[in-house]
């Protein structure tokens, strides 16, 4: 009596809806509609998606530059300006032309290095994004919160529950994601559009202060040469204080981590989108100049307009200089509906965030067997960010200052990595004028990361932190899947498809050979060998040698040449990561398109088990027979249909 599988409960199949398993093809859910292909976005609504990370940061960035410069924020801030338009911003445009499918620096970096080393680069490189995007999430919903506690309306009935009120708002923000990411797209318009807007006005009525009360110039100006005497040694000052200023150059991971949301032209392809690529660039370039504008106009004015004292721990500007002047100078009113924007695009910065983990993540992880399956659909995902968002904010009680380090660090790894990627992508097109302009650019960066992680060393333990968690646990589903079979295609040549076709009319016969001189003796003495441990007669096998490329890959395509040695032996060649996997995938490929049950053979490997299954683990070799019979038994429950293992 046929037995009928149990169909996935609604939930399941809502959470893992869309999931693309590269082992066994697309995957729909049942009873999930399919989905329609993503077409993209307009790139300047995509700006706006990561706009709310880089454009957020003016709810605290005026401050911190104030407690970090003092009287200097001005000029420290065009500092960091130049550092944005000369430096960060032709850095990523690069990476936009070198990696135009969101995988940012971190896939450029990979190219250059193989096998395990690269892997644990890879996921070191991971480690850091995932501190960058992840303490965006929190501390901005922690940012967020303060502008809601000290608004004056509700500072009394709220105050004290910031902790609360940021985990209300990053459990909000993750079933955004869980809705959908078209709608975190439209509402990332709504918020830019507003808070910008807001913030225009907020500037222009601080600049009419400036004007109409021009003492406060002549004060400022007067205090800065008393304190610091001549421009050169502001100038040298300022350098000093820009590590404490990075938190403003935010924007560009995420700009392109989101870059395969871009529409493009409808020309593009996947291999060449140069439409894609060109309005990222323009996404990069609008973004840059935005906020280079609003960065020197709001440290100007609140430093020129805010008392001092104001900025500080326990200061009604502290954290929230341009809410400080919207109550100040244009009313309660108004100030609340600024606090509204702020806190909304604050939260909201989360998004651009949520989505580069949601881009890189399934990317990488999955791919090295690093995760499970259902680590490439989105809603489990979310669900997990979301948690460790929760996690991060309960270690830092919500503070704001306490994650500004780890912020920082992990911002100021993933541009030095890029800009030092750039530089040998330069490097090797032999454009010598880039080369030495992208290696200036990464000196200045890795002295930047080099100076706020010595001032700040909690972002570096926070970052090895995420690094050790996510190598533990890649570790771990990579054992865990050990003997899943993991090869995503079988493709036969002519020839391979000619040995295959004969000896379907008999009984399919293969020997497992590790290659070494293939010289005719080799041949004759394995199937001596062959016949003798197995008591068969007769000479009618095929010879399958599998060579091991790169044994850390973990998921791959398996293209099977066949050729005659020796006018008399046929040989079946592959190439593949792990040679258990690459055997077990070329007998179920035989068995499903002859319909017949392939044989394999196969001698005992000598030496410790344990050593065996670590050398299986980590170079793709080790004990092969029991192995290749436990992923077959594994993918293929039935052992009636499962092909024959021997070994003697």
């Amino acid at each position: 009596m046929a037995t009928t599988e149990r169909p996935p409960s609604r939930l399941r199949a809502w959470m893992l809806e869309g999931l693309s398993d590269m082992g066994k093809g697309v995957q729909q859910a049942p009873h999930a509609e399919p989905e329609p292909p993503h077409k993209g976005q307009r790139w300047y609504r995509v700006m706006c998606l990561t706009g709310v990370d880089y454009f957020s940061t003016l709810g605290y960035q005026p401050g911190i530059a104030a407690l970090a410069a003092g009287l200097l924020s001005p000029i420290a801030t065009i500092v960091l300006v130049v550092v944005t338009l000369a430096g960060a911003l032709p850095v990523y445009r690069r990476v936009a032309e070198e990696s135009p499918h969101g995988e940012g620096s971190i896939a450029m970096l990979e190219r250059l290095l193989s096998f395990w080393k690269g892997k644990l680069f890879v996921l070191t490189l991971l480690g850091f994004a995932a501190t960058d995007f992840l303490i965006t999430i929190t501390l901005s919903a922690a940012d967020a919160s303060t502008h809601l506690v000290e608004n004056p309306h509700l500072t009394s009935v709220l105050h004290g529950k910031e902790m609360l009120i940021t985990l209300i708002l990053v459990a909000l923000l993750g079933a955004v994601f869980l809705k959908g990411f078209l709608e975190a797209i439209g509402v990332a318009v709504a918020l830019v559009v507003v808070y910008l807007g807001l913030n225009t006005v907020v500037v222009a009525v601080g600049f009419w202060h400036v004007i109409t009360a021009g003492h406060v110039v002549t004060d400022w100006t007067s205090a800065l040469t008393a304190e610091h005497g001549n421009v050169f040694a502001m100038i040298g000052v300022s350098l000093l204080v820009f590590p404490k200023l990075a938190l403003g150059l935010s924007g560009f991971e995420t700009g392109v981590a989101v870059m395969p949301h871009v529409q493009g032209d409808a020309g593009d392809t996947e291999e060449n989108p140069k439409g894609r690529i060109r309005d990222t660039k323009k996404l990069l370039t609008a973004a840059a100049l935005i906020m280079s504008v609003f960065l020197i106009a709001t440290s100007f004015i609140t430093t020129v307009l805010i008392p001092e004292k104001e900025f500080e721990s326990g200061g009604q500007a502290n954290g929230r200089a341009l809410a400080y002047l919207a109550h100040d100078y244009l009313g309660n009113a108004f100030g609340t509906v600024y606090d509204v924007s702020t806190i909304a695009i604050l939260w909201f910065a989360g998004a651009s965030a949520m989505a580069g983990l949601l881009n890189l993540m399934p990317r990488y992880l999955p791919r090295y067997g690093m995760a499970p399956h259902w680590a490439r659909a989105v809603r489990p995902m979310v669900i997990v960010f979301t948690l460790i968002g929760f996690l991060v904010t309960w270690i830092f009680d919500a503070d704001v200052d306490a994650q500004g380090g780890a912020y920082a660090t992990g911002v100021l790894v993933l541009m030095s990595s890029a800009a030092i990627a750039v530089t040998i992508a330069a490097h090797r097109a032999q454009q010598r004028n880039w080369t030495i302009a992208f290696a200036t650019v990464s000196a200045v960066l890795l002295y930047v990361t080099v100076a706020n992680v010595i001032e700040r060393p909690d972002g570096v333990k926070i970052g090895a932190c995420f690094i050790a968690g996510i190598i533990l646990v890649s570790l771990l589903s990579r054992l865990a899947r050990a003997f899943e079979l993991r090869v995503t295609s079988v493709t036969l040549d002519d020839m391979a498809e000619r040995f295959v076709r004969d000896m379907s009319s008999r009984k399919i016969r293969f020997i497992a050979n590790e290659p070494d001189r293939r010289d005719k003796a080799e041949y004759r003495d394995k199937i001596e060998q062959i016949q003798n441990d197995n008591d068969i007669p007769g000479e009618d096998f095929v010879f399958v040698e599998v060579t091991v490329v790169d044994p850390s890959e973990f998921e791959a395509g398996l293209t099977v040449r066949g050729e005659v040695l020796h006018n008399r032996y046929r040989v079946l060649t592959l190439e593949s990561s792990s040679i258990p996997n690459a055997l077990a995938a070329l007998l179920l490929h035989v068995r499903d398109s002859t319909n017949c049950t392939p044989h394999i053979y196969f001698e005992w490997t000598e030496g410790n088990p344990f050593a065996n299954f670590l050398r299986f683990f980590l170079f793709g070799q080790g004990e092969v027979a029991p192995v290749t019979r436990e992923v077959l038994r594994e993918a293929e429950p039935d052992r009636a249909r499962r092909p024959r293992v021997h070994t003697g």
